[in-house]
């Protein structure tokens, strides 16, 4: 191993000990750190992540602080890099309860704006909840 690859791969670990990344964000950024392509390309395939657990994680840490529909924390994942196989990975395995999940969107959007209960379930759906979720959702808060 070259000094620069041996660096980038400690960085690599140094990083996914402290949080998830895809593949391609682990790319990013250690490129962002000023390592070469090369050296980053390298740290990322010999630093020993499962890119789907690393997808799971991530999922896991989104729904800590946000709501999200199964669709919608798919697109995010992606957003992310993370594959569609390893977004829906995530999304399928990581617990969450969709319903719920309806519900803190609700209760979020209607700190901040009034709506309609049809408004507020239009808003959900177009987040990618389904129906039966936004309109359970919507009756949880009152409507």
């Amino acid at each position: 191993m070259t000094t620069g690859q041996k660096n980038a791969l400690r960085a690599a670990e140094n990083y996914l000990d402290f949080t998830a990344f895809s593949y391609e964000g682990l790319i990013d950024q250690l490129e962002f750190e000023k390592y070469t392509h090369e050296d980053a390309v390298f740290a990322a395939d010999n630093c020993g992540a499962d890119w789907m657990e690393q997808a799971l994680k991530a999922a896991r840490n989104y729904l800590d602080f946000s709501a999200f529909s199964y669709e919608g924390l798919i697109n995010q994942l992606e957003f992310e890099k993370y594959t569609t196989e390893q977004a829906t990975y995530a999304a399928d395995n990581c617990g969450a309860d969709w319903f719920e999940q309806a519900v803190k969107s609700a209760e979020n959007y209607l700190d901040f704006t009034s709506f309609s209960r049809e408004g507020l379930i239009d808003q959900l759906m177009f987040e990618g909840f389904t129906r039966e979720q936004a309109e359970h959702a919507a009756t949880e808060n009152g409507f």
